[in-house]
C-alpha cells in the first residue's frame, strides 16, 4: 500500500526533532527546499536501506546489551520509521535487546538513562489532572499498555522506572503486529514506590513516596479507566506488570467495561497453550490427554490453569481437575489448605484425592505431585531457579516418552531449570521452551533451538485483530484462536523437532497476521465485534497494517512557526 503524504508546519529544526517525522538524510531534495532544513543535513539523499547500513556499523561497536538498548531507545526517540524498519530487519536478534530479558536492567536504571518524554506519566498527587493530561494527547488511539511498575518482570518493585514496559511492549506491537506507532500510548501510573534504594537515589524522577494501597488505589485506578475510556472510546488497554494481588482482581474488573486484557495473565496462558499444543503433535498426542502441573499459582499461574481448563473443554473434557496441578510456595493446591486466594480455589486438588501424597500433612513436595500425577507437562512461572530437578525429569519420563517442559520464568537467572540440563536429563527428549532466550543445545551431535515461549507471539495479532474488528471486549474464544494460530505455525508440524516448538522469531509478523485474522473471526462468532467474513478481515488487515517506510512530506499553508 502506498505510504500516504503528510503535511505539516513545522519548519527546520522544529521538523527534524519531530521524530514521526523526521526522515534523516532521506530527505529529499525538494523537501529539503520546501520545508526549511536545506544546509542542516549532509548533502547526500540516502535510502532507509542505507540508512540501516550505517545504524548497524554503528551497533555493532557498542559494548553490552543494555548500551544497544539506549542506542534503540535513542534511535525510536529521533526518527521513528528508521527504528522500525531497522528493528525489522533484525527482529530475531534485538528482540531480547529491546525486551527481555535486557529491559530489566534498561527499567533499573531509567531515571539514570532518561532522554527525552515518551508516553505519560499520570501521578497519585496530580490525580485531578488526569482528564488534562489525557487530553493533551493528540490525534486517535488504538492501543494503551499501563503498568504501576510494582512488579516488573522478576525484579520487583521499579517504580516509575517500569515505564520501560510499556514502551517496549508497544514497540513490539509495531514490530511484530503492524499496529500503527502514532496510535499507541504508553502509560506509567506513579503511585509511589516501596523499593527504598529508588526513595533514597538522588537521581530518581518518580514521586517519592510509599506505594498508595487499599481504597485510595482502587479510586486512581478507577479514575483513570473512567477517563481514558471517555477520551478514547474503543481503545485497548493491556494490563502489565500489575503485582498479583491487583492483576487478577484489575482483569476481572474491567474486562468487560472496555476492551483490555492483562498479557502476563492472557498472553502468558495464550503462548503456553500455544505451546502445548504445538508439542504434543510430535508425542503423537491431544491436549486432552495431557496431564499438566503447573509450578507457581499466581496471577501468571493461574491464568495459564483457567486457559488450559477452557481448552479443554473446547475438546470435550468437562472436568480438567484430574488434569490440572498446581503447586506454590506452600506445596500442591487443595481444598483442606486455609490460605488460598479466591482466584487460587478454582484449581484446589480435592483433598481426599490426593490426601496420601502429603508428607505428614504437611506441603506436598513438588517431586511427589509430578510422580503421582504422572505428569506429562510441567510448567514453571515461579521466579525460583532451579526448581525443575533431574528426578523431576526422570518422573515425566515414567510417564510419558516426550515430557513437555516448560520454564517459563524470567529473567533468565529465574528460569526453573537451563536447557541444556534437560536434554541431558531426558536423554534429548524433553520437548522444551523457555520464557528467556537460551542459546541451542548441541545433543550427540545435533543442534537444538530453544524457543523462547515469548508473548510477543501473541498480543501484537491479539491486538491488530481487537482494533480492526471494533471489538468492544477480549473473549476467551478469541485468545484460543491465538494460541491455536501459532501453533498451527510450528516446526513441529513438519516432525522436525531440532528447530523448536515454537515458530522462528523471524515469523512472527506472518503468525501476527494469522492471529488477527483469527481473534476477528472469534470476536464476530462471540458477537463482540463486527460480523465480518474473511475476506472483509484480510482487507481490514491490510488497510490497517502499518509499514516502517518514508512519506513524502509537505508543507501546509499555515504560517511558519516562530
Amino acid at each position: 500500500m502506498t505510504v500516504p503524504a503528510v503535511s505539516t508546519s513545522l519548519r527546520g529544526r522544529a521538523l527534524l526533532n519531530d521524530a514521526s517525522l523526521n526522515k534523516g538524510t532521506a530527505f529529499t531534495s525538494g523537501e529539503r527546499q520546501a520545508l526549511g532544513i536545506a544546509g542542516l543535513l549532509p548533502p547526500r539523499i540516502e535510502a532507509s536501506d542505507e540508512q540501516c547500513a550505517r545504524l548497524r556499523d554503528k551497533y555493532d561497536r557498542l559494548h553490552d546489551d543494555l548500551e544497544r538498548h539506549i542506542f534503540l531507545r535513542a534511535l525510536q526517540d529521533t526518527n521513528q520509521v528508521l527504528f522500525y524498519a531497522f528493528v525489522e530487519t533484525h527482529l530475531a536478534e534485538m528482540l531480547p535487546v529491546l525486551y527481555t530479558p535486557t529491559v530489566g536492567a534498561a527499567c533499573q536504571q531509567f531515571s539514570h538513562v532518561y532522554r527525552r518524554p515518551l508516553g505519560l506519566f499520570l501521578s497519585y498527587p496530580d490525580r485531578d489532572q488526569i482528564a488534562k493530561q489525557l487530553g493533551a494527547v493528540e490525534g486517535d488511539v488504538d492501543i494503551v499498555v499501563v503498568t504501576d511498575g510494582e512488579r516488573i518482570l522478576g525484579l520487583g518493585d521499579q517504580g516509575l522506572g517500569g515505564m520501560g514496559i510499556p514502551i517496549g511492549k508497544l514497540s513490539l506491537y509495531t514490530a511484530a503486529g503492524g499496529v500503527d506507532p502514532r496510535r499507541t500510548i504508553p502509560i506509567l501510573l506513579d503511585v509511589g514506590t516501596n523499593n527504598i534504594e529508588l526513595l533514597e537515589d538522588p537521581l530518581y524522577l518518580g514521586w517519592r513516596h510509599e506505594r498508595v494501597t487499599g481504597a485510595e488505589y482502587d479510586d486512581f485506578i478507577e479514575q483513570f479507566v473512567t477517563t481514558l475510556d471517555s477520551r478514547f472510546p474503543g481503545v485497548l488497554l493491556q494490563w502489565e506488570d500489575f503485582a498479583g494481588h491487583h492483576a487478577t482482581p484489575l482483569l476481572h474488573r474491567y474486562r468487560d467495561r472496555l476492551l483490555s486484557f492483562n498479557d502476563d495473565i492472557q498472553g502468558t496462558a495464550a503462548v503456553a497453550l500455544a505451546t502445548i499444543h504445538a508439542a504434543a503433535t510430535v508425542q503423537g498426542s491431544t491436549l486432552a490427554e495431557q496431564t499438566i502441573c503447573i509450578v507457581g499459582a499466581g496471577s501468571a499461574g493461574t491464568g495459564i490453569a483457567s486457559m488450559l481448563r477452557d481448552a479443554l473443554a473446547e475438546d470435550g473434557v468437562a472436568e480438567s481437575g484430574a488434569q490440572l496441578f498446581l503447586t506454590d510456595a506452600n506445596g500442591l493446591l487443595h481444598d483442606r489448605r486455609d490460605d488460598l486466594l479466591n482466584f487460587q480455589l478454582p484449581f484446589a486438588q480435592p483433598w481426599d484425592a490426593v490426601a496420601s501424597w502429603a508428607d505428614n500433612d504437611g506441603p506436598t513436595p513438588l517431586a511427589t505431585v509430578v510422580e503421582r500425577a504422572r505428569s506429562t507437562v510441567l510448567v514453571g512461572v515461579s521466579g525460583q531457579p532451579g526448581l525443575f530437578t533431574e528426578t523431576i525429569v526422570s518422573s515425566m519420563l515414567a510417564a510419558t516418552d516426550r515430557p513437555i517442559i516448560l520454564p517459563l520464568s524470567n529473567p533468565t537467572s529465574h528460569a526453573e531449570a537451563i536447557p541444556s540440563d534437560l536434554f541431558r536429563w531426558s536423554g534429548g527428549r524433553a520437548l522444551i521452551a523457555t520464557g528467556s532466550p537460551f542459546d541451542d543445545v548441541v545433543h550427540d551431535g545435533v543442534a537444538h533451538t530453544i524457543s523462547q515461549a515469548n508473548n510477543v507471539y501473541v498480543f501484537p495479532g491479539v491486538g491488530m485483530g481487537a482494533v480492526i474488528s471494533n471489538a468492544s471486549t477480549i473473549t476467551d474464544r478469541m485468545l484460543l484462536a491465538a494460541a491455536r494460530s501459532v501453533a498451527d505455525h510450528s516446526p513441529c508440524r513438519t516432525g522436525d523437532t531440532t528447530k523448536g516448538v515454537l515458530p522462528p522469531l523471524e515469523q512472527v509478523q506472518t503468525v501476527s497476521r494469522r492471529i488477527a485474522h483469527a481473534v476477528a473471526a472469534a470476536a464476530a462468532v462471540d458477537g463482540v465485534g463486527d460480523d465480518i467474513d474473511g475476506e472483509e478481515i484480510s482487507r481490514r488487515v491490510a488497510q490497517r497494517w502499518w509499514n516502517p517506510e518514508y512519506p513524502e512530506i509537505t508543507p501546509n499553508n499555515n504560517e511558519r512557526p516562530e
